[in-house]
């Protein structure tokens, strides 16, 4: 009997801590939500340091978000990649962490993060187009029309990808390829100057 009391007694001091702690919590997000919204990103910051511990997922997530529009992206880079850490299948905490890279010029970093959030969902179509942006950035237009063409697949009439995809099939010589991807832009956007000026170099 008189163990089962202590086993109740712990349970209980267990519980009350628990939702302790989650008040605790909760009232720091929620002024974290107010003084991002006041633009006061370091108080922001702060409150939620203040109640930091490493093993927690979301106020690594949210900490990340905070330093990168502080503008501070080292720190930020730190604690999404924490994030990353804890729940390693995070496609949010990847796509999080390309926001300070993207700031430093880290393009193999951010391409890196990219291709692990593929093997995590191949069909991931942000990330597809966000890879080919990047290779036709490099004027690799092979790799760039890999991953365009996989998004234009699944979204056969999306307006970004189509023109980057267009561009991509011009500058591989693939003018065929290139006019009929051109004109569905300006299907979707009749006054496209984009898809206007290649179609003009296609004549």
């Amino acid at each position: 009997m008189k163990i089962q009391m202590i086993i109740l007694l712990v349970f209980l001091s267990f519980s009350i801590g628990t939702a302790q702690n989650q008040a605790t919590l909760q009232k720091a997000f929620s002024e974290s939500y107010t003084l991002e919204a006041d633009g006061n990103y370091t108080k922001a910051i702060q409150v939620l340091k203040d109640v930091y511990f490493e093993k927690s997922y979301e106020l690594n997530l949210r900490l990340g978000w905070l330093h990168y529009y502080a503008g501070l992206f080292t720190e930020s880079a730190v604690y999404y990649q924490q994030a990353i850490n804890l729940m390693p299948m995070s496609i949010e905490a990847r796509l999080g962490y390309a926001l300070p890279a993207s700031a430093l010029g880290q393009w193999d970093a951010i391409l890196l993060k990219y291709k692990e959030i593929l093997e995590i969902d191949p069909n991931h179509s942000l990330t597809n187009y966000r890879i080919g942006s990047i290779y036709y950035g490099r004027q690799d237009y092979s790799n760039a029309e890999r991953y365009l063409q996989k998004v234009v697949n699944m979204y056969p009439f999306d307006y970004d990808t189509l023109l980057l995809l267009a561009w991509t099939k011009y500058s591989l010589g693939k003018s065929n390829e290139a006019k009929t991807l051109f004109q569905k832009v300006l299907l979707y956007d009749p006054d496209d100057e984009s898809a206007k000026e290649g179609l003009a170099l296609l004549k």
